[in-house]
């Protein structure tokens, strides 16, 4: 491999790889089970180009060509949201969506980077298994702690986490121990190890180089005997759970003459009698900004007919909808989830204090708050319901029954570390969840790779904790997951009904709910100061 700064074939084959790698974060077009083999391998193509090429510039220019076409192709949906939905100007949106890879791209470029000069000391005898173990553990914990940056700093962004790419593989039942991002450690330690061999077999001395290899695959044995472990036991007794899906679009949905149109339809599919007469649902769940106005613009006669709904059903209604409060003489708005059943009065339905409130706690930027200096950019789309107050971290949870439900809203089932919060027990607001409730409109995305992609997302999060996670969206994907990540039930997105579950909430707390994500970018940054200090030394002999 040519050790210059200049161009090489390598650089065109690696921004061919980071498109590849994005394909791997949900199934379609490729099938499920092939995901994970194609993260591992687009991803170890990468670690070979940083632990063989001369320099520690470029390995970074490596992991920028990577990371950005990663990231351009899979978040190619953001366009969809500024420029058909948003009405932003074409060739603005589409920078805007390459701008953000680039920008996402630097943390590849830091991980590759990293690695290249930490792992410099160690790469001069590729055959040397203890060499060839600490160098892929670098790689690893390099990747795994800019994983956790990109999700952390500036809110956090950690759409196409690595891990998620393994939510069905071998590596899966590790996540109630490590969480996503001890998956993505295994997953790149295991395409460290994969490029480490392909480094070894080039000097012809690679009997010592499988350690690594090896190591790898013992850890997805593991992964699969933890998947007889039961990290939780069930609570109480089932609940049966509607969730509906109403395929407003998104053209539609905000538009003042067409609002009670899908209000209507929302409410039609709320009100289905059940299939089965001892079916009934005991709680209707519908997607975020079912009613895309705040509460008190309401006219009280909608809000009766929605307690109606619940009495006529016998069921407690869980919608999702924008809530305005004027406190202190000040006014408050935020992305809201209420509960309320036929007894809860129309009063307290219209102030917005029904009783079970949750309040978007992790907001999404540009689209409901303004960064700083970014109001320019905010302005040119039309977005509504754009700038809302934050909740809590943590909030009272739902009682229904003998379940705790714990809503988020959207985007925030992304962050597990947050999520987490929700399931251990609080002295302020008492036990944890036994049930997740994710609420969502991706309407804004249309029927791309998002709904799919959150859809895995949503899967790690019951991986984590151990729970069942029920999803009810505008238009896809709906469904009812298991505490152990698989798929129950789902609707076909892009399309209207309703989905009748039977969710049985669970208890227990799992290793990653107790410590969240400190063991691993502790284990992460030891093996980088290990790696630092080691590098300082000689190299020994084979």
């Amino acid at each position: 491999m040519s050790h210059s700064n200049r161009y090489t074939p390598w650089h065109g084959a690696l921004a061919l790889l980071g498109a590849v790698h994005a394909l791997s974060f949900a199934p379609g077009p490729l099938p499920h089970w092939i995901l994970p083999f194609v993260q591992l391998f687009s991803l170890a193509a990468l670690a070979y180009y940083v632990f063989r090429t001369g320099t520690v510039r470029q390995a970074a220019l490596g992991g920028f060509l990577f990371g950005a076409c990663n990231f351009a192709l899979g978040l190619y949906w953001l366009y969809i949201s500024m420029h058909d939905y948003g009405g932003m100007a074409a060739p603005l949106a589409g920078a805007a969506v390459l701008l953000l890879a680039a920008g996402l791209a630097l943390f590849t470029t830091l991980a590759a980077a990293l690695t290249r000069w930490l792992a410099a000391g160690h790469l001069r005898n590729f055959s040397n298994y203890r060499w060839q173990l600490l160098s892929a553990a670098i790689w690893a914990s390099c990747w795994t702690l800019s994983e956790w940056m990109r999700g952390t700093l500036f809110t956090g962004f950690p759409w196409l986490n690595i891990g998620y790419a393994h939510v069905e593989g071998v590596l899966a039942n590790w996540a109630p121990l490590l969480g996503v991002y001890g998956l993505a450690w295994l997953a790149a330690f295991a395409s460290g190890a994969i490029a480490l061999l392909a480094c070894a077999k080039d000097t012809e001395n690679d009997a010592k180089a499988a350690v690594g290899v090896g190591l790898a695959i013992v850890s997805g044995l593991i992964g699969i005997a933890l998947g007889h472990i039961a990290w939780s036991q069930p609570q109480g007794t089932p609940m049966i759970v509607r969730l509906v899906q109403g395929n407003i679009p998104q053209s539609e949905k905000f538009d003042p003459q067409l609002i009670q149109r899908g209000v209507a339809a929302y409410m039609q599919l709320a009100a289905l009698p059940p299939k089965e007469a001892d079916s009934s649902p005991d709680l209707i769940i519908l997607p975020e900004t079912v009613m895309p106005m705040f509460q008190d613009a309401i006219a009280p006669q909608i809000w009766q007919q929605w307690l109606d709904i619940a009495q006529a059903r016998n069921a407690r209604i869980l919608m999702g909808i924008p809530l305005h409060d004027r406190m202190n003489g000040n006014d408050r708005y935020t992305n809201s989830a209420i509960a309320f059943d036929a007894a809860t009065p129309l009063a307290a339905l219209r102030a917005g204090q029904p009783g079970m409130r949750y309040d978007k706690h992790h907001l999404v930027p540009f689209g409901e708050f303004v960064p700083p200096g970014f109001r320019w950019f905010v302005d040119a789309m039309r977005i509504p319901l754009g700038d809302f107050n934050r909740g809590a971290p943590r909030q009272d949870l739902f009682r229904i029954g003998d379940q705790v439900l714990a809503p988020d809203i959207c985007y925030e089932d992304v962050f597990g570390e947050e999520i987490i919060q929700s399931v251990r027990h609080s002295q302020a607001h008492g036990p944890g969840a036994s049930v997740l409730v994710n609420i969502s409109n991706l309407g804004w995305f249309g029927d791309s790779w998002a709904l799919r992609q959150h859809l895995q997302i949503s899967r790690m999060r019951a991986l984590e904790t151990a729970r069942p996670m029920i999803r009810a969206t505008n238009t896809g994907m709906t469904a009812a997951i298991d505490p152990n990540g698989a798929v129950r039930a789902a609707l076909e997105p892009m399309s209207k009904g309703v989905l009748d579950v039977e969710i049985q909430g669970m208890q227990g707390l799992t290793p990653y709910v107790r410590w969240g994500n400190i063991p691993v970018l502790a284990w992460s940054v030891l093996l980088l100061l290990l790696g630092w200090s080691l590098g300082r030394r000689p190299s020994p002999a084979a």
